[in-house]
């Protein structure tokens, strides 16, 4: 009785085990930004997209993650012609994520596949649409960066889209439009001519400008002076007019002293210098200076 009671215990211990091997071998947890896919013999059964615990059947399914976040892509430089035939090389990059993980395990497999679609997409739109492109509006047009930036994502997300891999294209960004090393010296030097033309341009517009301003200054100083003279003169005539019509009244009223204080306006005059002069001790003209 005794060893049967063992032999249950140690039966019930092993089934024990046994039970708590397959239930952590069952469960398994769905973290945040993460898809759970659970396989059974390599083909995905079941997709867990909401974090918490799940349960899968132990030794017959098995796990995989793909994430669920926003992933960017980086592509190499590459190297294109624009619409003049300039060689660029461009670098870009991509802001990509998993919507769909059931067609994407379906279609490309594994990440390093998917990227590997978004790069041949990214590619081909990236040289289509600068060979419709001058270089020197993609190096001096922001509004054209922002548009050819803006196509680029648009059809490289149709792309994707059409061929229903999964993924969905979140944004497609340039991020820098060099020339070869072997072109740049060339460039270079075109771009300081044309400045330099564009600079001689703008002087001489300036120095055109700059005398058309002094000349119509000129004369127009010279025609307001000419009207202020104008003015002053008739000022002074009719000042003088004035001056003579109220001497007249004045001297009218007493002709002797009208008489008196041209004499000795006369002897300002005169005397001025202080002169030496000769004249007859009666005259008139001596009798006011020697006080008679």
């Amino acid at each position: 009785m005794s060893k049967m009671t063992m032999q249950s215990k140690v039966f019930i211990g092993v089934l024990g085990v046994i039970v708590i091997i397959l239930l952590f071998a069952s469960l398994y947890v769905v973290k945040e930004g993460e898809y759970k896919v659970v396989l059974r013999f390599g083909e995905a059964v079941r997709i867990e997209p909401d974090p918490g615990l799940a349960f899968k059947i132990p030794f017959i399914e098995n796990l995989t993650s793909l994430p669920k976040y926003q992933m960017i892509y980086d592509s190499k430089a590459t190297s294109s012609l624009t619409k003049d035939k300039k060689p660029i090389e461009v670098d870009n990059y991509t802001v990509w994520r998993i919507n769909d993980a059931r067609q994407f395990l379906r279609t490309a497999k594994s990440l390093s596949n998917g990227e590997q679609r978004i790069d041949a997409a990214v590619y081909n739109t990236v040289r289509r649409k600068l060979s419709e492109i001058d270089y020197g509006e993609i190096i001096s047009e922001k509004t054209q960066r922002g548009n050819l930036n803006d196509d680029i994502t648009r059809e490289v997300k149709e792309v994707l889209e059409r061929d229903n891999y999964g993924i969905q294209i979140v944004d497609v960004r340039i991020k820098r439009t060099d020339l070869p090393p072997e072109n740049k010296e060339s460039v270079y030097k075109r771009m300081i001519s044309d400045r330099q033309s564009i600079a001689t341009k703008y002087l001489s517009e300036g120095d055109e400008e700059s005398k058309k301003i002094m000349a119509r200054a000129d004369r127009q100083a010279v025609e307001l002076k000419a009207e202020a003279e104008a003015v002053a003169k008739r000022i002074i005539s009719e000042g003088e007019q004035e001056a003579g019509r109220i001497y007249n009244e004045s001297y009218s009223k007493d002709p002797e002293f009208y008489t008196l204080y041209r004499t000795l306006e006369s002897y300002l005059t005169t005397l001025k210098n202080e002169p030496v002069i000769m004249m007859p001790i009666n005259s008139p003209y001596a009798n006011i200076l020697l006080g008679n």
